[in-house]
């Protein structure tokens, strides 16, 4: 019990309705991170069925100076909160607990509110503030099952920017790519396939129907058809419900070896209307407006989850990177042009503008020829109507197979020409 309780607020046994742990301002928290760290690695091996969250029971609220955050769980598990800036927002970490799909209850002062899997064995709900706060107290009550509660007060930007500034240990920050991803098939070429969003990052929504899952299937599927035509190696950045950021997508392929890299949508747009498959190649300005806002949302998804998006390339690695460029740029431009002949002449609705150019982080390797597909639009009721359909899928999965076994041959001929 004496682990769970350091896991659980940061350390202080209260007698009464039950074992409860608090945690009292910032400097509480830089205190005990590593105590928590120690505490939770030891329960985290006894720890084997997650925690399912009763939504119906939990809930964000308004209250006078602040807002309050209550979590009803099935039983109590190892948890920490802390604040981060740009955007604010609050994030509490567990290990493990389920989500589920009821969306939880929010308050006026809450933007946003996204929770999933972060990385193995731990789960994230992030909720985005209208402002600065201040952790005013956070307390897991534990009995029959658990209520986690934390108190928020509003802060100035001073005192929030202490808060939400307390460094974060090590053994906290997502973990990057260890090891390759496994590799099926035993062509010439291998093709990365990057299934957008997962874990807590859903993605785009429509009904009860997440993007996460809809690129998911459609990459499992176009594996199918990429290994039975005998030309392609394959491999999958992620091959169940996990959270990756960007920067890990783009390592797994490098290290992997790819020879292609293809990153699989399905987005929304909240204002205006497309529909149709779109390629995206990479641009520092998009196509139009609606490209760059695609772009910024996906950035954006990856910092709401907690990614630190600060890292900046220095001069050298800059003039590297743009070298490399210089012959990936025209091979990447030539096999977007082959897919979105072979979606065409495949009977694929296409956008008006099907091969356009976007500023996403996820096509930014510089020496891999890297293309987004979006399947469609999710804000579109044809498109969903598409998507959805396991014959039509199948269709976009061979076109796809056809513009890449094509590109691959005319890229053959070229790539000597291109070193000259």
């Amino acid at each position: 019990m004496a682990a769970l309780l350091l896991c659980a607020g940061y350390g202080r046994y209260r007698r009464g309705a039950g074992p409860s742990a608090r945690l009292h301002g910032a400097a509480g928290v830089i205190r005990l991170l590593v105590l928590l760290w120690l505490a939770c690695a030891g329960l985290a091996a006894a720890q084997e069925v997650p925690a399912e969250l009763d939504a119906d029971a939990s809930r964000i609220a308004n209250r006078w100076g602040g807002m309050e955050v209550t979590l009803t769980l099935s039983h109590p598990v190892p948890w920490r909160a802390r604040l981060l800036a740009d955007p604010p927002r609050l994030l509490m970490d567990f290990r493990e607990l389920d989500f589920g799909d009821t969306p939880l209850r929010a308050g006026s002062k809450v933007r946003s509110v996204t929770a999933g899997k972060v990385r193995s064995g731990w789960s994230r709900m992030v909720v985005e503030l209208d402002g600065p706060y201040t952790i005013r107290t956070a307390e897991m009550r534990t009995g029959e099952g658990a209520v986690l509660d934390v108190r928020l007060d509003s802060a100035d930007e001073a005192d929030f920017a202490a808060a939400a500034g307390l460094p974060e240990p090590k053994m906290w920050a997502l973990p990057k790519a260890a090891a390759t991803a496994p590799v099926e098939g035993s062509g010439p070429l291998l093709v990365m396939i990057d299934p957008g969003h997962g874990g807590i990052d859903p993605g785009a929504t429509s009904g009860q129907t997440l993007e996460k899952t809809l690129t998911l299937a459609f990459a499992n599927e176009l594996r199918t058809a990429l290994l039975r035509d005998g030309t392609f190696k394959v491999a999958l950045t992620r091959e169940d419900d996990s959270f990756l950021p960007l920067e890990t997508r783009l390592t797994l392929a490098k290290e992997a070896g790819a020879g292609v890299f293809l990153s699989i949508h399905a987005d929304a747009l909240a204002e205006g209307e497309a529909s149709g498959a779109t390629i995206y190649t990479l641009s520092e300005r998009g196509s139009d407006r609606a490209a760059r806002a695609l772009s910024e949302r996906h950035d954006r998804d990856d910092l709401l989850a907690g990614v630190d998006l600060t890292q900046q390339d220095d001069v050298v690695a800059g003039v590297l990177m743009d070298l490399a460029r210089t012959e990936t740029e025209p091979r990447t431009e030539m096999m977007a042009r082959a897919i979105e002949a072979a979606m065409q002449g495949s009977g694929i609705r296409m956008h008006p503008n099907g091969h356009q150019t976007a500023n996403f982080s996820v096509l930014k390797a510089p020496d891999i020829p890297s293309a987004l597909i979006e399947l469609g639009f999710m804000s579109s009721a044809q498109d969903m109507m598409r998507l959805v359909d396991p014959q039509w899928r199948a269709q976009m999965a061979h076109a796809i197979v056809l513009g890449l076994k094509d590109w691959a041959r005319r890229d053959a001929q070229i790539r000597p020409l291109l070193r000259r």
